[in-house]
């Protein structure tokens, strides 16, 4: 612990020793261009731009940044129009980024005013830019003023595309998708480019489920436990965005060695009283969500949440050989399962301005899962080929859990892209996974009763501090240390009970517990620089020391301290309107919960799963190349990456020794994966109203590993394979306020080091109505109406063949309903959040929640 306490002190020195200089900030992708539909007007009026399509072209450059002058922070997308001062006609136009600086290319040599608006401010007007060929005018720090006027409504015509793309990631709009309305998270997921959700709700991305998920750039305990349960708490109508990060920054913490994926939920930045209802009934799942929120001065409070319940029904069959004692037993199973649930998320939060450069925000963020599944299992064993018992099994199984999550965090702004931040938070979760079975005989009379009882407790608190700087105009300087408090709790239990008897304790299964502390103190440096000539480098490390105790219920487990030096490179061209891209770094990937606990979960005897509290981590290297245009009508990016990941955490399945027909699977780091793969998506926008976007993921993947043969002895097995998935996606805007919308997904076979896991593919149509005032609308959707989904998993190896089916009947319509009261006007908001990019998430095993 001195060791830990020391290096975070280190780093903190290292931390507040940076220097301020000139303001500026990084070159790069400024907002996207406007489709020319209007002209620019007040600010108390809608903006729009008409552009001159004869207008001519060069090689100049015009950039700035955009201010608030009150408070010196970044006015983010305010919209900059450039006028050609002969015709007063619109010749260019754009968006700031989420800094406030924006950037206009391709400018020809003249004399043009630029107009700066954004609601709740008064335009700027900038006279007598003089133009020459070949030369950029760099316009420094550009300040808006407040407007006083109150806005009893904004009306926005100018729409965001449903895929973006920035110069460290990818964002999918969710806010636009009428389809997902009414369900989960996991719904949204499946519709971002380079991501795959599995019907578990197990996420991938580029074909590795060793990733992080934040929320509003927030871990929770809930996520490190299971990122398919936590996304089933998120009602997919409060998710605003969706960003999808391959290459992080040293920024990051260096955990997800596949990438990053931050959920942004909807919020308002506003002054005045607002109030948002969603709703929806259906025939799978209905929801429910409200939320608030009430600005007055320099204190905003926003308050809200949403639940959703679900029902659904699957049917799995089973059929798995083993070799034991020189007989091979044969297992025969079917199952009828029927799946309901409860999951909600709520949420408060308070931001004050305690000065014109200084805010403090702070929130409370609750979680709550209730998913119950009731399955009937019909066992039969054979053994050599001769049949010898038939076993049935009735389980109900309890996967509850809640979490709170409770942060305060403070920003100073000392200049434009200059601030300074202290962000800290609490985060627990309590889980409960219990099962209990009813051993039935062939008349369905009662012998004998089961229970298994398993808790678990995670928590977690986290300081850090940031400091970032800009260098000049093209250079950005940051620095940040951080330390994260770990703690994880488990214990579990198996009781036994005849047909009438009380429960006692089971002597024939395990019981235990698991006390885990991991402590992580990791600091970092990140450089950012920009040429004239359109490169942007950004350049950075990250080192994190890792201490970890651990003890089951008889001993302690040596788990070794460790560090990691964690590099980052990324590099940008812009030529004309195609943006080239390289980047490299390594990133480590912890074990998550499920795959440490202990717990002997044999709610199905006959395919058991045990976690591995040694675990130890990950290390991949990730290397990508990319290249994105915009054509006319039509975006597109294309990638290819290639990633090596050694110490492997691997799923590991083997033949029980005490019963007979029984496969027990675990975690192991026992191999090494390589990946090679590309991504291609595009957008074409064949009318102003009518848009396309479509996506193909290929990738060969290849694993290898240690596991035991016929002989008992462990000998290397590999596997490999080439996966293929793809989406397509089209939304129609039509007259009256009418929109259509439809979403098709296929992911095709996975490789596992002992087998495959099976295809599958999802599709839905939706519309919706929107009512005359804006305020509201009312939409239907639905969801695989031609049938129900079919997964097959084969697993094989040298004692054992595993073949397991599961039918999902998951056809849904569901009815929607969305309304907005309240006046607004929109004002800057400034935030500053802890990021745990942290711990490996477990796979969940419930079919379609």
């Amino acid at each position: 612990m001195n060791k830990f306490i020391s290096i975070l002190s280190l780093a903190a020195l290292v931390g507040f020793s940076a220097a301020a200089q000139f303001p500026g900030g990084p070159g790069g992708m400024g907002g996207q261009r406007g489709d020319g539909n209007g002209r620019p007007n007040n600010a108390q009026q809608t903006p729009q731009l008409n552009l001159d399509g004869n207008a001519p072209k060069g090689n100049s450059k015009i950039s700035g940044f955009v201010v608030d002058e009150a408070v010196t922070t970044a006015v983010e997308f305010a919209n900059v129009a450039l006028y050609n001062k002969a015709t007063n006609k619109v010749v260019d136009g754009t968006m700031a980024d989420e800094k406030g600086k924006f950037s206009l290319t391709r400018v020809a040599a003249g004399e043009y005013k630029l107009v700066i608006s954004f609601i709740g401010y008064a335009d700027k007007v900038i006279d007598n830019i003089k133009v020459e060929k070949g030369k950029d005018i760099d316009l420094g720090v550009i300040k808006l003023s407040t407007s006083a006027k109150q806005l009893d409504e904004v009306t926005v015509t100018a729409e965001k595309s449903m895929i973006e793309e920035k110069v460290d990631r990818l964002v999918y709009n969710a806010e636009k998708d009428i389809t997902s309305k009414g369900g989960d998270a996991a719904d949204v997921l499946r519709k971002v480019p380079l991501l795959t959700v599995d019907l578990d709700g197990n996420v991938s991305l580029r074909g590795t489920s060793n990733i992080r998920v934040l929320i509003n750039n927030k871990p929770s305990t809930i996520i490190a436990s299971s990122i398919a349960d936590a996304l089933k708490m998120i009602p997919s109508d409060l998710i605003k965005s969706v960003e999808v990060i391959t290459s992080p920054s040293a920024k990051y913490d260096a955990e997800g060695s596949g990438g990053i994926i931050n959920i942004i939920t909807k919020k308002s930045s506003i002054e005045g009283l607002t109030l948002n209802l969603d709703s929806g009934v259906g025939v799978r799942g209905s929801n429910l969500g409200l939320n608030g929120n009430i600005r007055k001065g320099k204190l905003g409070i926003s308050m809200g949440g949403g639940g959703r319940a679900f029902y659904n029904k699957a049917a799995t069959s089973l059929d798995q050989s083993t070799l034991r004692g020189g007989n091979t037993v044969l297992t025969k199973q079917t199952a009828d399962a029927f799946d309901n649930g409860l999951f909600g998320r709520y949420n408060l939060g308070f931001d004050y301005d305690i000065a014109k450069n200084q805010s403090l925000t702070a929130g409370i963020n609750l979680g709550t899962r209730n998913f119950i599944r009731t399955q009937d299992y019909t066992t039969s064993l054979y053994t050599n080929n001769v049949f010898n018992s038939t076993a049935y099994r009735n389980v109900d199984s309890k996967d509850l859990s809640s979490s709170i999550d409770v942060n305060l965090d403070y920003i100073r702004t000392f200049k434009p892209s200059q601030e300074w931040s202290v962000s800290t938070q609490y985060s627990k979760s309590n889980l409960k996974n219990n099962f209990l079975a009813d051993l039935l005989n062939e008349s369905g009379g009662l012998t004998s009763r089961q229970k298994n009882l398993n808790g678990n407790t995670n928590q977690e608190f986290t300081l850090q501090t940031d400091f970032q700087t800009p260098i000049k105009q093209n250079q950005v300087f940051e620095v940040g240390v951080k330390g994260i408090f770990r703690q994880v709790n488990s214990d579990f239990s198996y009781l036994f009970a005849g047909p009438t008897g009380d429960f006692a304790t089971d002597a024939r299964n395990p019981s235990g517990l698991l006390d885990y502390s991991q402590n992580i103190a990791s600091g970092y440096m990140s450089y950012t620089y920009s040429t004239k000539n359109k490169y942007v480098f950004k350049v950075g490390a990250r080192y994190e020391y890792t201490t970890i105790e651990a003890k089951d219920q008889v001993k302690d487990i040596n788990i070794p301290s460790y560090g990691n030096l964690v590099p980052s490179v990324n590099v940008s061209k812009t030529i004309g309107a195609t943006t080239l891209k390289a980047a490299y770094n390594k990133r480590i990937q912890r074990p998550g919960l499920q795959q440490l606990n202990p717990n002997f979960n044999a709610a199905n005897p006959q395919n058991i799963t045990i976690g591995n509290p040694s675990l130890r981590p990950e290390i991949t290297d990730n290397f990508e190349l990319s290249a994105s245009a915009n054509i006319k009508k039509v975006y597109l990016n294309a990638s290819v990456f290639g990633r090596q990941t050694n110490n492997s955490i691997l799923r590991l399945s083997a033949p029980s020794d005490t019963l007979a027909g029984a496969i027990v699977t675990t975690f192991e780091n026992i191999g090494k994966q390589q990946m090679y793969g590309t991504n291609i998506f595009g957008n074409l926008n064949i009318t102003p109203k009518w848009s396309v976007n479509a996506g193909i993921d290929l990738y060969y993947s290849y694993l290898e590993g240690m596991a035991q043969g016929s002989d008992g002895v462990s000998s290397l097995i590999s596997n490999d394979g080439v996966v293929i998935g793809g989406r397509l996606q089209t939304q129609i805007q039509l007259k009256n306020g009418w929109g259509i919308q439809g979403f098709s997904f296929f992911r095709g076979n996975q490789i596992q080091l002992q087998g495959t896991q099976g295809s599958f593919y999802m599709y839905s149509l939706g519309f919706r109505k929107d009512f005359k005032n804006k305020k509201g609308s009312l939409g239907l959707a639905t969801e695989n109406f031609l049938g129900g989904i079919k997964v097959k998993t084969t697993l094989n190896s040298a004692q054992f063949n595993q073949v397991s089916v599961n039918n999902i009947y998951n056809q849904n319509v569901r009815l929607t309903f969305s309304y907005k009261i309240g006046n607004m006007r929109m004002v800057e908001k400034k935030t500053k959040s802890v990021k745990n990019d942290d711990v490996k998430a477990g796979e969940s095993n419930n079919m379609n929640n």
